[in-house]
C-alpha cells in the first residue's frame, strides 16, 4: 500500500515557521496544534535558519527597513549622550 503525502503550500510553512521564530514556541508543541509532523516542523525551521538570518531579519523588506531605522535612531541617540557625558568630563578634567 503506497503512502499518501500531505502537500504545504509555501505561505503555510512560512507562517508556521514564523510562528515558532517568533514566539519561541517549541516545534513539538506547535506541530501537535497543527497536525504536522513534528520532524517535518523541525526541517522547515533548521532550513529557514540556515539561510535566513535569525537576528529579527524578515521577509518584508519594508518591515525591516522600517526596524533598522529604529535601530539606528536608538544607536545614534545613545552614542550622542556618550559624546556629551565625555565632553562634560573632559571640561571638568581641564579646569
Amino acid at each position: 500500500m503506497s503512502e499518501t503525502r500531505r502537500k504545504f503550500d509555501p505561505e503555510f510553512r512560512d507562517g508556521v515557521v514564523r510562528l515558532v521564530l517568533d514566539t519561541g514556541r517549541p516545534v513539538a508543541e506547535v506541530a501537535r496544534e497543527l497536525g504536522i509532523n513534528p520532524g517535518t516542523l523541525g526541517n522547515w525551521v533548521a532550513k529557514q535558519r540556515e539561510h535566513g538570518s535569525t537576528d529579527g531579519a524578515s521577509a518584508d523588506p519594508a518591515a525591516e527597513v522600517k526596524r533598522l531605522r529604529a535601530e539606528l535612531a536608538s544607536v545614534r541617540a545613545e552614542r550622542d549622550l556618550l559624546k556629551r557625558s565625555v565632553l562634560g568630563w573632559v571640561e571638568e578634567a581641564t579646569k
